[in-house]
């Protein structure tokens, strides 16, 4: 693996790196407005908090120092930020990785701009508001609410925690910092690796505040190892710049390029190098993986060599910190365990994760699906903040090689009347096809578990104790595909008016057990020993195994979260079960 990149311990945005940040997390001081008063009584021009709150942790969270868990529709926050006297003729760009669920900014009075979505990165460009030199004020207010409408995922909406939902998220709960730019500056970059042709395609955006580019250059070097591959120049003539750049390489031995695998996760580097009049005005960083993901019939390839996928379901929830990961230490022991169990990849569930563990499963070579949090009703509003967050999401993380399938629908959540109306329906084939117009490049999984309309992958859900009865149910793959019979109580592979047409199939949720002695709750019945878990475990897992038309699985799941307890780790990541043990059934 390529250990040569910049990596720079605790930064929130590791596909675009800038050596000079500012973190902003740490105490602000905090304020509850549940009688929506704030903003007509001005408290952006003073808020005379009382009470002080740890970011990125939410009010809901322990880690907060509140520790809050009744939910309060709207909250303020408020820091001072001393902007240097250096940062004259900078851009200073203001940065969130995530606000649940609609943030409103104001700096030193003023109000600067609004972001809606619980789950997307997002920044402001503060710079006309600030005083160099001197403190300035960051007040932030964020709303949030029980409506079903807005994407929330596993967070409830009602006043009790119940079946498998658990305490809302509400406001800042990633990282908030701080970066000053030049004028013209890279804004973000889409790379797209060419496995075929052994080279890379570098779409750049370019921050400018009406300046224009005369004398402006790009300028990309690619490295593997910290050895040359490719260095390539270009000018600059507009805000886009599209660059090719090939990493065939003698030094690459006897392929002449380091494809990326779970088995050996290379990744190249890459410095970007804007210039004026060849002088640097601003240098990112970032990475990226030779890699390709396609479906040739019933078989899902990952470099051209058919790919059997072991997941594991994770919610990523942690007992004092909830959605917000505790540290970027956590993230890694997250990551070591999942790979220790025997498992190549994880289905990351209704939740997007902090970037960093997504650094770290590019690092490590740990397979992702990553799932869009669910909406529970369906209408216009629905529909419209659904696609606004989902296509910012396959944006944000496009980038990243460990990433191989978007799943943008769970179970039918949010489209509870799939099955048979067209309305909902021509919604998730619209989903389908914009997240193809982004990215050609990912199998795309329409909703997943069953009553499937268009979709890349069939993924099908099933808690079946007894791993014989769990064969028999699929052996017969026509029947099964042709929706001849419910696999999942009342739920069928496929929506009325669709059908199978070849596609590769996956059990993406099965097991869920449960030890007899926790309180909370499992699939199924609840296990008494360590035996008998391990019986059922590799019964029901062999059994998916023996299916010869079935490319993978995803046992449910890592650790347990909140009042549900069938993870093969605690909340606190202690293992339940003998792990090696668990292993040698998955490897088997």
């Amino acid at each position: 693996m390529s250990s040569s990149h910049k990596y720079i311990k605790d930064y929130p945005r590791p596909q675009l790196v800038r050596e000079e940040w500012e973190n902003l997390n740490g105490e602000w001081d905090f304020r509850f407005d549940d009688a929506l008063e704030g903003e007509s009584g001005k408290w952006f021009e003073r808020l005379d908090a009382d009470r002080k709150i740890t970011v990125p942790f939410t009010f809901e969270t322990k880690a907060s120092g509140i520790g809050d868990e009744t939910f309060h529709p709207c909250v303020w926050y408020e820091r001072s930020v001393t902007v240097p006297n250096e940062a004259a003729g900078k851009r200073i760009l203001l940065h969130f990785q995530a606000v649940d669920y609609a943030a409103t900014l104001w700096v030193n009075g003023r109000r600067i701009g609004t972001h809606e979505g619980g789950y997307a990165a997002f920044s402001f460009d503060i710079t006309e508001a600030v005083e160099l030199g001197r403190e300035n004020r960051i007040t932030v207010r964020a709303m949030d609410s029980n409506s079903c409408m807005q994407p929330r995922g596993k967070q409830r909406w009602m006043k009790d925690s119940f079946g498998c939902w658990y305490v809302q998220t509400t406001g800042i709960w990633q990282t908030v910092w701080m970066e000053y730019v030049n004028p013209v500056h890279i804004r973000r970059v889409k790379i797209t690796p060419d496995l075929e042709r052994g080279a890379a395609n570098f779409c750049y955006e370019l921050g400018n505040t009406g300046l224009r580019y005369d004398g402006v250059t790009l300028q990309t070097i690619v490295r593997f190892d910290g050895k040359l591959i490719r260095s390539s120049e270009t000018s600059v003539e507009r805000s886009t710049v599209t660059v090719d750049v090939s990493v065939v390489n003698e030094a690459a031995g006897e392929w002449k390029i380091k494809p990326w695998h779970p088995d050996h996760p290379n990744l190249y580097d890459v410095e970007m190098i804007l210039k004026q009049d060849g002088q640097p005005i601003d240098t990112v960083y970032s990475y990226f993986g030779m890699r390709s993901i396609r479906i040739v019939g019933d078989q899902i390839l990952l470099n051209h060599t058919p790919l059997y996928q072991r997941l594991l379901l994770d919610q990523g929830y942690w007992s004092e910190t909830h959605l917000t990961p505790p540290s970027e230490e956590a993230l890694l022991e997250d990551i070591d365990k999942t790979l220790a169990l025997g498992f190549n990849g994880v289905r990351k569930h209704q939740k997007l994760e902090d970037p960093r563990y997504l650094y770290w499963c590019d690092r490590k070579g740990l397979l992702v699906w990553s799932e869009m949090p669910s909406t529970y009703e369906f209408g216009d509003d629905a529909v419209e903040r659904f696609t606004n967050e989902w296509m910012a999401i396959v944006r944000q993380y496009y980038n990243h090689p460990s990433i191989i399938t978007w799943v943008p629908f769970n179970e039918s959540w949010g489209i509870s009347e799939i099955f048979t109306d067209r309305m909902q329906q021509q919604f998730t084939e619209s989903i389908y096809h914009l997240t193809k117009a982004f990215d050609q490049m990912r199998p795309v999984i329409v909703n997943d578990g069953w009553e499937h309309t268009v979709s890349d992958i069939i993924t099908l859900h099933d808690y079946e104790e007894l791993g014989a009865m769990l064969e028999e149910r699929y052996r017969d793959k026509d029947a099964l595909l042709g929706n001849a019979f419910a696999h999942n109580k009342h739920r069928y592979p496929f929506a009325q008016g669709y059908g199978y047409r070849g596609q590769p199939v996956i059990i993406s949720e099965y097991g869920g057990i449960a030890f007899t002695s926790e309180e909370g709750w499992g699939y199924g019945n609840q296990v008494r020993s360590d035996e008998e878990f391990l019986k059922r475990y590799e019964g029901i897992t062999q059994a998916i195994k023996s299916l010869p038309y079935v490319c993978g699985f995803c046992y449910t799941q890592i650790t347990d979260v909140q009042q549900e307890v069938n993870g093969l780790l605690t909340i606190e990541r202690k293992p339940k079960v003998n792990m090696d043990s668990i292993r040698s059934i998955n490897l088997a």
